[in-house]
């Protein structure tokens, strides 16, 4: 049955028989077996497929035993681990989703680390906005999220692991910045934002709206190094971690001012709840928190 289950999951993540076929390393007949024997088990249709096979659609059903499949199997690995693991050697994969002010700003440092620390335990990091990241971890894609900004979601342990300072950013010695600064002078003004879903971009939508500013015009941009640029080449101005303006502001490329400690915001861990933490993902939360108090 767990190998049956397997071959389900590829088939609903791939929405080809084909494909599921070679990510398993099973002929096409033995995924459409393996498929049969779940319908025969259950009673029930989970893939409807059309007269020639190219295009399959999952059943409501079928996606009930997806979202518990995922589970059992999830729950299979992390006995594996525990079991495996009585030794003091850790080993393991890990699947890391992480916004994108942490996977380029924290992570890259830690991850040197912790390889070097636990060079057995294999770490894969998708960087995502925070939305991507919540959505991917429901669905039992990730083992865990790192993200900024809050979660709409209960389904979700979240823990703090490091306060974010957020700064107004503009082009270096910006006429915004002579004499007393105020917010009203911030009205009118064109602002770089983030993509919809990302933290950095709830950060700006909270300052502008508790401050009642009306843009001129909101620029989108996919990254927050597209987003620094933009500042620094007077295109506009934003609000934005200072993890990322630092280095501009030493270099004279950019000029900051703090904000109200209401607008920090701070990175956390998410994990599903009702689900045990597997060893490799409780060590590197353990050794993130560690890691973040340096900063």
């Amino acid at each position: 049955m767990l190998e049956e289950l397997k071959t389900f999951i590829a088939v609903v993540e791939y929405k080809n028989f084909t494909k599921a076929g070679l990510h398993l390393n099973l002929s096409q007949p033995s995924v459409s077996t393996h498929i049969k024997n779940l319908e025969n088990h259950f009673g029930v249709i989970l893939i409807d497929r059309s007269i020639k096979q190219k295009t399959i659609f999952i059943t409501e059903s079928g996606y009930i035993l997806y979202k518990r499949a995922k589970e059992i199997v999830h729950l299979l690995d992390v006995a594996y681990q525990e079991v495996r693991h009585v030794s003091d050697s850790i080993k393991g994969h890990l699947k890391v989703g992480a916004s994108l002010t942490i996977g380029e700003y924290i992570l890259p440092k830690f991850l040197s680390i912790f390889s070097e620390k636990y060079p057995d335990i294999e770490v894969e990091l998708f960087i995502e906005n925070t939305s991507t990241v919540c959505s991917k971890l429901s669905n039992l894609i990730l083992d865990m999220g790192l993200i900024e900004g809050t979660i709409s979601s209960f389904n979700f342990e979240q823990n703090y692991f490091l306060k974010d300072k957020m700064v107004l950013a503009t082009p270096y010695n910006s006429n915004l910045l002579n004499g007393d600064f105020s917010v009203a002078k911030l009205q009118n003004q064109t602002w770089i934002a983030r993509e919809a879903g990302s933290g950095t971009r709830e950060s700006l939508n909270l300052f502008l709206n508790a401050n009642e500013i009306i843009p001129k015009h909101i620029m989108v941009l996919g990254s927050n190094y597209a987003v620094k640029e933009a500042v620094r080449n007077n295109l506009g101005i934003t609000v934005i971690s200072s993890l990322i303006t630092s280095p501009s502001v030493e270099n004279n490329e950019l000029s900051t001012i703090e904000l109200d400690d209401i607008y920090n915001r701070h990175f956390s861990c998410i994990t599903p709840k009702n689900i045990t933490l597997s060893k490799v993902c409780q060590v590197f939360i353990e050794e993130l928190k560690e890691y973040t108090l340096t900063l």
